[in-house]
Order: C-alpha cells, then sequence, then structure tokens
C-alpha cells in the first residue's frame, strides 16, 4: 500500500508503532506504550506529545456501545438543497452540528448534496428526527433516506499493517 505509506513518510517506525498502538487501545499509560513499542519511557514520552502537537492525535475518547444504549437504528440520508452558495452551505452546517442524532455529515459531489448518518432507537424516532428536524434545515429541498440492515464494518481502520 504505497499510497498510506507515502502519507506517513515524514513519521518513522517508531512514531507510526505509537499511532498504531493507541489507535488500537487510547488509554495505555506511557510506560506500556513504550515497552509495546520498543522504547525507553522518556523518548515515547517526547514523540507522544510531538504527535500530539503536530496533530497526529487530535484527542481520546471513549468509544460507546450503540447497541448497549438502544441507539441500534442506523440511516443514511442524502440531503439535497435548494440554494448551494456559500451562505447557504454554512446556514445548514451550523443547523446540522446541533442535531444530536446525526452522527456524521458529509458534504458530497454528486447528486445531492450532503450524506448524513443518522443513529436513533428506531424507526419511529428517526421519522420524527427527520420529519421535524432535518427537512426543516436552511435550504433542504429533499431527503432519501436508507436503513442500515446490519452493520459489518465500523471506524476507521486508520493504520492497518502499514504503521508497524
Amino acid at each position: 500500500m504505497a499510497v498510506e505509506t507515502d502519507f506517513f513518510s515524514e513519521l518513522d517506525q517508531f512514531d507510526r508503532k505509537i499511532l498504531a498502538a493507541l489507535a488500537e487501545d487510547g488509554r495505555l499509560s506511557i510506560t506500556d506504550l513504550a515497552a509495546r513499542v520498543g522504547l525507553s519511557k522518556t523518548p515515547c514520552q517526547i514523540r507522544f506529545k510531538r504527535l500530539i502537537s503536530d496533530g497526529y492525535i487530535e484527542g481520546f475518547k471513549a468509544v460507546l456501545n450503540p447497541s448497549k444504549m438502544q441507539l441500534d437504528h442506523i440511516a443514511f440520508v442524502e440531503v439535497k438543497l435548494s440554494d448551494t452558495r456559500e451562505d447557504a452551505l454554512k446556514s445548514f452546517n451550523e443547523a446540522i452540528k446541533k442535531i444530536r442524532e446525526v452522527e456524521e455529515c458529509h458534504m458530497i459531489a454528486g447528486r445531492f448534496d450532503y450524506l448524513l448518518k443518522i443513529r436513533t432507537r428506531d424507526i419511529g424516532r428517526y421519522r420524527r428526527v427527520l420529519g421535524e428536524r432535518i427537512s426543516t434545515l436552511p435550504h433542504v429541498a429533499n431527503t432519501s433516506t436508507n436503513v442500515a440492515m446490519e452493520t459489518i464494518k465500523e471506524g476507521w481502520d486508520k493504520f492497518g499493517s502499514s504503521l508497524s
């Protein structure tokens, strides 16, 4: 995978190992991280802090289990806007960020303008979110929904084998 390797070309093998280890388990202590990547604690900590300050690590968070929280219904919504001038896009972007059920929002180059990933308890709750919140957002002309029947892979395998 030359493209992946080129993307991380400014990182050496230890930086890539640190990123891969943290992507797998963000709760590793510096001591455990250093042991896993083959460095002593101080050089590992220096690299860790540099990876944060250089923006390779954006933050740390808990990975929640949606099923445990009864958020098993996933819908992908194609949104077409009536106006795609910069002010309209900005208005839509700000409004969509306020809807907590919208897990992801991507501007798309294609037959529609945005693709949303929406997670709710069930189809009834989704229908309310779509009808009362999304359809009323600024400049929304129409929407089209695709419901996920099963999740096969979720989340980005950020590095695969290209970092280790």
